[in-house]
């Protein structure tokens, strides 16, 4: 896949990892990029084009896809966190997290699907997460919400195959983000993720493994649980 001179829409775009998405790719010399924001005054980085985009209304969605009828190259990074603990707490938050992370993912995927077609197939970026692949005791509907999405993904990935569009599944483990600023683990930083997303899509690689815990999560999927669940 050629950055150079595509077009792309990154939704969540104003800060943390969006942002970071949006200089990697202005970076690789993309020729417009969509900011897909909530607010489009809160987009204040020159070289970007606002576009008003809530993932959970649809009519916003449609109207972005027709919009944006430029793009090849759509990131969908828009997330959220939130939910309750496992055995207490309002389960509104973890729907929240399901229609952002989840439905909204689905939402905009299959809106921009015949536009990526239309403009030469491209590629669809999902930002999923190490928690696509392990239960977290901490973050348990969030990490549902991400499994939920890589589901979608790999759906995606066999339904848009003919139309020539290479489908990416971004993983990764705590980022240095105001979404996990409450964690205290090591974190990577946003410009590394987004790096590695880059380089990704200029090897057409349909899955990112962006840091070494999301990487041996990933092998120990093979294996049984007490492997996949030792340190945890």
């Amino acid at each position: 896949m050629d950055i150079n001179g595509s077009v792309a829409l990154v939704t969540g775009a104003n800060r943390g990892i969006g942002m970071a998405f949006t200089e990697a790719l202005l970076a690789h010399g993309a020729a417009k990029v969509y900011a897909g924001v909530r607010d489009p005054k809160a987009v204040l980085a020159s070289g970007l084009t606002p576009l008003r985009l809530d993932v959970t209304d649809e009519e916003q969605v449609a109207a972005a896809a027709r919009a944006a009828d430029d793009v090849s190259i759509v990131i969908n990074n828009a997330g959220v966190t939130g939910g309750p603990s496992l055995l207490e707490g309002s389960l509104d938050g973890a729907r929240r997290e399901m229609e952002v992370n989840y439905f909204g993912t689905w939402a905009v995927s299959r809106a921009f699907a015949p536009v990526l077609a239309a403009n030469g197939g491209g590629a669809l970026v999902n930002m999923l997460s190490v928690a696509s692949w392990v239960a977290n005791r901490q973050f348990p509907s969030y990490a549902a919400s991400k499994s939920a999405q890589w589901s979608l993904t790999n759906a995606f990935r066999l339904a848009l195959r003919e139309q020539g569009t290479l489908v990416v599944g971004v993983h990764a483990g705590y980022v240095d983000t105001d979404l996990a600023s409450d964690v205290d683990s090591p974190k990577i930083l946003a410009g590394d993720v987004a790096e590695a997303t880059m380089t990704g899509l200029l090897n057409d690689e349909p899955e990112v493994l962006v840091d070494e815990v999301t990487r041996q999560v990933r092998a120990a999927l093979s294996g049984g649980l007490d492997e996949l669940y030792a340190n945890r």
